[in-house]
């Protein structure tokens, strides 16, 4: 008879483990088979309950927000601000999107779109209340919506969180459009509370990396004066 070598008995042991677990794996599912079907079962129901949310809730919500929010939007861009966010009687306001349709894309839209209407009309607790409760990760909107809201601390006189919200604007995104205006609104600012060493830094990123940029045309003036002041 031949001699079985160290391999053999090594791979006969491992095929005996896997049939011993094998095993006890068969008696675990036979001993607890009614358990294990009423798990499956409830799996099954949460997963076809998810589906039919989804299909038979949420998506009509969000297809008749959308539809919804077509008039506030049009009077938004004619600057109606008043009949943008209270509605004309007929059709809804950004407000009444928000209470009614609050958890659909149209909704989080509708906090944006309100955020910025009580910034023109003044009401600046109005528009940070709503401007920070949207979420967006979009390249221009997310930087606007901070943006709006450091502008609205600016009109408060609140600088330390203006310089707060424009420096998040900036830093949101990268782009020739909303990072140059931002950097150069938070010089502004870090000029108006004598951080002219962080104004300076702002303007030279402008003059630096964004040379196409409107502010970066004038932009040395602004450089040397808190150079100067720096120094």
């Amino acid at each position: 008879m031949a001699k079985k070598d160290k391999k053999g008995y090594k791979a006969e042991e491992n095929l005996a483990t896997v049939e011993e677990a094998l095993s006890k794996t068969e008696q675990f599912i036979d001993n607890n088979k009614n358990t294990l079907l009423y798990a499956l079962g409830g799996i099954v129901v949460l997963i076809l309950a998810v589906m039919g949310y989804q299909r038979y809730i949420v998506l009509p919500n969000e297809r008749e927000a959308h539809e919804e929010m077509f008039k506030a939007e049009m009077y938004f861009e004619r600057d109606s601000f008043e009949l943008a966010l209270y509605g004309d009687g007929a059709y809804l306001g950004f407000l009444d999107i928000i209470d009614e349709y609050g958890r659909t894309k149209s909704g989080n839209l509708a906090h944006y779109y309100a955020g910025m209407s009580y910034l023109h009309l003044g009401e600046y607790d109005g528009a940070v209340d709503h401007l920070k409760r949207f979420k967006s990760k979009d390249i221009l909107v997310r930087p606007m919506a901070f943006g709006g809201i450091a502008n609205a601390y600016m009109e408060m006189g609140d600088l330390e969180e203006a310089a707060r919200y424009y420096k998040r604007a900036a830093d949101a995104s990268d782009n020739n459009l909303t990072t140059p205006e931002f950097l150069f609104r938070l010089g502004l600012t870090y000029e108006l509370l004598d951080r002219h060493e962080e104004a300076l830094k702002a303007y030279q990123t402008i003059k630096q990396e964004y040379p196409d940029s409107p502010h970066s045309q004038d932009i040395e003036k602004y450089i040397a004066r808190t150079g100067a002041k720096h120094s």
